[in-house]
């Protein structure tokens, strides 16, 4: 296993290159999983705060008592100080930031009280924003990376055949869901993300949650979930139907696989992340399915199962080798049922790399 730790190495340098070019003395950085990126060091710290602090010369993690051991075990190239319950946290906070005035925070998870409390503290009048930055260094993965996000796929197909082989009539959404957790776990990883199981109309909604519904004869079954392999994560999609499909079924499911084989073949080096969404979209909208293709082709994988790129219309970014992102369109029929199929794919100079390699036919459920 290639450890979270080594794969830190060397991003506090380029981050520190970025706050040289822009004149900033400090970062300021609160988000779990930018902390995780760029120290090696993961944990949630629920309602205390923890903080990494970086500056031209060093950085300091910030962290509540009961995580010492485990920052100062795990995190790279960084000093940890920790805070008990009681004490107040923005002493630490104050300790180092202290005479500096151009600052970075994470705009995006610093809340009106941080900001006050950080102008109390150091004085600064206005903060610039980091977040953007570390999404850009987090895009592109490193061979230790993506050797993990392989494993987390190779993970996720094993769970993919174990479950499409257990699932059964009778069987509720919560029940499959279980299973799901189970074959993850037994397969050497953890989930990703809260599994998607749905089944018959229920597929028809993108993000809805397990229930008690069993499964019925006729019904769609379309199963979204990952494993996690060593905090980075994988995200597939797979369909199926209880009994043999109707003709509007495999009209569907055919449809979706050909925009999603179409998304695929256009992922390379150097096109845009909006020409990736038009490959399939231009596939569904062939077909006179357009109005019912209601999201973007895919996201970002990594740390998180939702980062960038994103693959929407329009979207200017081009795609840089190194990128994994999720192909994943879909058809849905409200009150019918809906047809999604997902893979993984790296995106590479002359092409790409499927990660997911599960069996994307329609599955036929017998029992």
């Amino acid at each position: 296993m290639i450890s979270s730790q080594a794969i830190a190495a060397g991003r506090l340098t380029r981050l520190r290159a970025w706050m040289a070019a822009e004149s900033i003395e400090a970062a300021y950085v609160t988000q779990p999983v930018s902390i995780a990126y760029l120290t090696g060091f993961h944990a949630e710290p629920i309602e205390r705060l923890m903080a990494l602090v970086v500056r031209a010369n060093g950085a300091t993690l910030i962290v509540p008592a009961i995580e010492r051991e485990a920052a100062v075990r795990s995190a790279l190239d960084v000093g940890v100080v920790s805070w008990r319950d009681g004490e107040d946290p923005y002493a630490l906070v104050r300790d180092g930031l202290e005479g500096l005035r151009h600052i970075a925070v994470e705009k995006d998870h610093v809340t009106l009280k941080t900001f006050e409390s950080l102008q109390a503290l150091v004085g600064v009048g206005e903060l610039a924003d980091v977040a953007g930055q570390i999404r850009q260094l987090r895009r592109t993965k490193n061979a230790a990376e993506l050797e993990n996000l392989r494993r987390a796929a190779e993970v996720t197909d094993r769970a993919t055949a174990q479950v499409m082989d257990r699932i059964r009539l009778g069987q509720s959404e919560l029940a499959v869901a279980d299973m799901i957790a189970s074959a993850i776990s037994s397969a050497g990883g953890t989930l990703a993300f809260e599994s998607l199981v749905q089944f018959g109309p229920n597929s028809a909604l993108p993000h809805h949650r397990p229930s008690d519904r069993s499964l019925q004869a006729g019904d769609l079954v379309l199963l979204d979930f990952g494993a996690a392999y060593d905090g980075y994560r994988a995200d597939t999609t797979r369909m199926a139907v209880a009994g043999d499909p109707n003709p509007l079924q495999k009209e569907l499911h055919r449809v979706v696989l050909d925009a999603h084989d179409a998304a695929v073949d256009a992922v390379r080096a150097g096109v845009t992340a909006g020409s990736v969404d038009a490959a399939a979209r231009g596939v569904i909208d062939t077909h006179h399915w357009s109005d019912k293709f209601i999201h973007r082709t895919g996201h970002g994988l990594g740390l998180e199962a939702h980062e960038d790129p994103s693959l929407e219309p329009g979207a200017t970014l081009v795609l840089e080798a190194g990128m994994v992102a999720t192909i994943e369109p879909g058809i849905y029929m409200e009150g019918w049922g809906g047809v999604r199929i997902e893979d993984d794919v790296v995106v590479e100079a002359a092409g790409r790399r499927l990660l997911t390699q599960a069996d994307r036919s329609l599955r036929v459920i017998t029992g």
